[in-house]
């Protein structure tokens, strides 16, 4: 038999089974399950981002004095002011919200209630109240004007509060009966469309400032070696600072105090800290980010994490005395920087937490259609639905970035202050991407710096890196993009 027309027949049989099974997967296996859709929880449902809101700006960009002779082109009437019967008691000051037009083309509308009329652009408005006078945002599903609810420290909350809204209706279908029956059964989702309006631009924050009290690396005492050495035992050891202390007093007959060791790795941090952040990272096509947290002074205090998953580089970090949008937009400025756009097949994995899907929108408003992404967020423990179990692994990778980084904060139990724990995370993001050997790399460093390579020993490394760090801040001074309070490279 020849094996030719063999083979095209095996190929036609497996064809038709193909066929065969792809008709009875749509015939018969419900495929909706397999999408991922928590609109029934109301675990889940206030999580959720809403889309961006319509904004209607009454305000035009011609003025009465471009009307006036347009009208008289055109239709060959000219528009005169009123012909006023009795002394009117409109403010000189007044002039029409929409077309600028002054009081002789203004009169009142509805006599004494307070309502004037624009005899040149037909514009009905209250001089206390108008319409013309702010932008207005609107439901994008019913056009209704948003009412500002509550306001927070960094953002206003608007709600569209229009009974008839089809967003609203289509939510409120989904809601249980049970909880329809309780009085305050409906406050478990999140049925109205809600916007979050932020009144501060972290857009405009600074990223390349540089930490406050850098002191000078002129040593009185000791030299860098020794300083090189309390950076190894401190960061790359994990020891404490007291640990540090003893071990230099023990191996190497150096007495210096915690607190001076502290003082160096506050040093060193303010160095390396602008290199470790210019760096040219590579960026992938999947970033994956999550929060956790620290305590200083017994409060708790979040650290931002966003590692690139395919070089698993830490891209972005942040800490912040609080859990908001904020520290999660600079932590996503900091992973995006060098980008003019996006890769096409981008995706940003996270958890459930609202943040990300806000600083998402924020990026779409500020940076335009280059830096649109939608945030997949693996939200629970266990793979409940497909998006989960497709998108796991990448949300284990920075749940064991969290776990391995809490293990080197775990023996300082806690910080004093915020700036101990800035420096601290600065350190060690440094020795994670340039120094620490990496067991899926080979047991090599994620990023290879050829200035590096030529050290023998881990001290000359963290002089090398302090070395680059006075370099990279030299280049920020030289460009102006950097105000530092007080230089560290003297």
């Amino acid at each position: 038999m020849d094996i030719i027309p063999y083979l095209l027949s095996l190929i036609q049989s497996l064809y038709q089974q193909n066929c065969w099974l792809i008709n009875f997967i749509c015939r018969y296996v419900p495929l909706k399950q397999w999408a991922f859709d928590d609109s029934h929880s109301p675990k889940y449902q206030k999580f959720k981002i809403d889309e961006l809101p319509l904004v209607t700006d009454f305000r035009q960009d011609w003025t009465y004095k471009e009307l006036l002779p347009y009208y008289q082109n055109r239709y060959g009437k000219k528009i005169r002011p009123v012909s006023r019967r009795s002394e009117c008691d409109i403010p000189e000051d007044c002039t029409c919200p929409r077309c600028d037009a002054p009081k002789p083309f203004l009169y009142k509308n509805n006599g004494s209630k307070g309502q004037l009329l624009c005899k040149v652009c037909a514009a009905r408005f209250s001089p206390a109240e108008s319409r013309f006078s702010s932008v207005k945002l609107r439901c994008p599903h019913c056009g209704n004007a948003l009412v500002p609810k509550k306001e927070r420290k960094h953002f206003i909350l608007h709600k569209c509060v229009n009974p008839k809204c089809p967003y609203y209706l289509h939510n409120l279908k989904k809601v249980d009966k049970e909880d329809l029956r309780e009085d305050y059964g409906k406050n478990k989702y999140k049925l109205h469309y809600i916007y979050r309006e932020f009144t501060m631009d972290f857009f405009r924050m600074d990223l390349n400032s540089l930490p406050k009290n850098a002191s000078s690396l002129k040593f009185s005492k000791h030299n860098a070696h020794v300083m090189s050495l309390c950076l190894t035992l401190h960061v790359n050891l994990g020891l404490s600072l007291r640990k540090t202390s003893l071990a230099l007093k023990d191996l190497y007959n150096i007495s210096i105090s915690h607190q001076q060791i502290a003082n160096y790795c506050k040093t060193a941090a303010v160095c390396i800290k602008p290199f470790v952040d210019q760096y040219p990272y590579e960026k992938g096509d999947v970033f994956t980010a999550d929060e956790t947290y620290i305590k200083i002074r017994s409060i708790k205090t979040y650290v931002w994490l966003i590692m690139n998953a395919a070089t698993r580089s830490i891209i972005g970090y942040q800490v912040s005395d609080n859990r908001g949008v904020g520290p999660c937009i600079l932590a996503m400025r900091m992973a995006f920087r060098g980008l003019t756009k996006l890769p096409e097949k981008f995706k940003f994995i996270a958890d459930g937490y609202s943040a990300y899907p806000l600083a998402a929108m924020e990026f779409v408003k500020k940076l335009g259609k280059d830096f649109a992404f939608k945030v997949t967020q693996v939200i629970g423990l266990t793979n409940d639905d497909a998006v989960s179990t497709e998108h796991r692994p990448f949300k284990q990778m920075i749940e064991r970035l969290n776990r391995t980084y809490k293990a080197s904060y775990r023996h300082t139990n806690g910080f004093d202050n915020i700036d101990g724990a800035n420096y601290n995370l600065a350190l060690w993001v440094a020795y994670y991407n340039f120094l620490r050997p990496h067991k899926h790399n080979n047991y090599k460093v994620l990023n290879k710096v050829e200035m590096l390579q030529g050290a023998d020993n881990m001290p000359g490394k963290w002089q090398l890196l302090i070395f680059l760090g006075q370099q990279t801040i030299l280049n920020m001074q030289k460009n102006g993009t950097a105000t530092p309070e007080r230089s560290c490279c003297q």
